[in-house]
C-alpha cells in the first residue's frame, strides 16, 4: 500500500535556508505540490534569524496567488510576540484571498523570542491562551467584547471574516506535556517540530492520543503531524551531507542529521517515513533542505502521489 493511502502529506515551501531562496523555486514547488496532490504547503516564522527566512504570511499569500487548491500553513507562528488582533486580520485575509485554504500553527516560542521583542516571559501561557481566544472571537463574532487579564477589546469589529467556517484550523506545536494537553483541548491539529528527534515524537504521540480521548475527541480525526527535514539522493552520502550542512548551519545541531532528519536513497527515505507512520503520524510535513523543485518530484514518487 502506498503511503498516500494511509496518511496525508504536506510540503514545505523553500523559505528558510543558509543561501538566498530563488523565487522561481518557490513558485515551482508551490505549483507542483498543488498539482501532485500534496495536502498543504508550510513555512515557519523566524523573524530575526542568522539565515535567510521569509515572512510567513507574505510568502504564503504569494503561494496562494499561484495555486488553486492546496492549503497554506505556518508552523508555527510565535503568538506571544504578536498582537493577536494583527494575527487574526492577517490570517483572515490569507484565508479570504485563498478561498478558504489557511491554516494557523501557533507556539509559545523560546526564551530568546521574548528578549528580542521585549515581551515579558511571565504569564506567557496566559498571554498565549487569551490570544487564541481573541483570534477565534474576531474570526467568528460580528462584534467582540473581550475582557481578559492581558487583552481587552470593546466593540471590536473585523472584516473580512475567514471563508473557512467556523474558522481556519489552528494547529499547536510543542512536545511538553502541558503543550500536548493544550493542543488536545483548544487546537484542530498538532505538529511535532522538525528539530525534535524521532524518538521524542514517538514518546509524544501516546500522550497526545490520551489527552484527546480525555477531551472526548477522536484521535483518528485529529491531525497528528511531524515536520521532517530531509534529503533524497541516489547516493546516500550526498543526501546525508546535504542534510548535515542544513542542521549544522541552520539549527547549530549537527546531531539532528540522524536523530531528527531523514536522508538517503528513495527506498531508504520511504522506509523511514513508514517508521514515522508506525509511530502514530497521520500527517507528515516533508521539508527538503535543498534542490527543492527536484525533491518535490522525488518525494511525490516515494509516497505514491505520482
Amino acid at each position: 500500500m502506498a503511503l498516500k493511502d494511509t496518511i496525508s502529506f504536506g510540503m514545505a515551501l523553500p523559505h528558510r535556508s543558509p543561501d538566498p531562496v530563488d523565487m522561481l523555486a518557490v513558485r515551482q514547488v508551490a505549483q507542483r505540490a498543488d498539482a501532485l496532490g500534496f495536502r498543504d504547503l508550510w513555512v515557519t516564522e523566524n523573524t530575526l534569524d542568522h539565515v535567510f527566512c521569509f515572512d510567513p504570511v507574505v510568502v504564503l499569500t504569494y503561494a496562494a496567488a499561484v495555486t488553486t487548491s492546496i492549503r497554506l500553513g505556518v508552523a508555527v507562528l510565535v503568538l506571544p510576540i504578536h498582537n493577536p488582533i494583527h494575527v487574526a486580520h492577517k490570517v483572515a485575509t490569507l484565508d479570504y484571498v485563498s478561498n478558504g485554504r489557511a491554516i494557523l500553527g501557533l507556539g509559545l516560542g523560546r526564551d530568546h523570542h521574548y528578549a528580542q521583542f521585549r515581551i515579558p516571559r511571565e504569564r506567557r501561557v496566559r498571554r498565549f491562551l487569551e490570544g487564541v481566544e481573541l483570534i477565534k472571537a474576531l474570526w467568528t463574532e460580528p462584534k467582540v467584547n473581550y475582557r481578559g487579564s492581558i487583552f481587552q477589546l470593546e466593540g471590536g469589529t473585523m472584516a473580512p471574516k475567514p471563508v473557512t467556517k467556523p474558522h481556519p484550523p489552528i494547529w499547536l506545536g510543542g512536545g511538553h506535556p502541558d503543550a500536548l494537553r493544550r493542543a488536545a483541548t483548544i487546537a484542530d491539529g498538532w505538529m511535532g517540530s522538525g528539530g525534535s528527534s524521532s524518538a521524542e515524537f514517538a514518546r509524544s504521540v501516546p500522550s497526545m492520543r490520551e489527552n484527546l480521548e480525555e477531551a472526548r475527541r477522536d484521535p483518528a480525526a485529529f491531525p497528528i503531524s511531524k515536520r521532517v527535514f530531509l534529503s533524497v539522493h541516489e547516493r546516500p552520502d550526498v543526501a546525508r551531507a546535504e542534510l548535515h550542512r542544513w542542521f549544522s548551519v541552520v539549527y547549530h545541531n549537527p546531531a539532528g542529521t540522524d536523530a531528527s532528519g531523514v536522508h538517503g536513497t528513495p527506498e531508504q527515505v520511504r522506509e523511514r517515513l513508514h517508521e514515522l507512520v508506525g509511530m502514530g503520524a497521520n500527517h507528515l510535513l516533508l521539508n527538503p533542505v535543498c534542490r527543492h523543485a527536484e525533491q518535490v518530484e522525488a518525494l511525490a514518487a516515494i509516497v505514491g502521489l505520482s
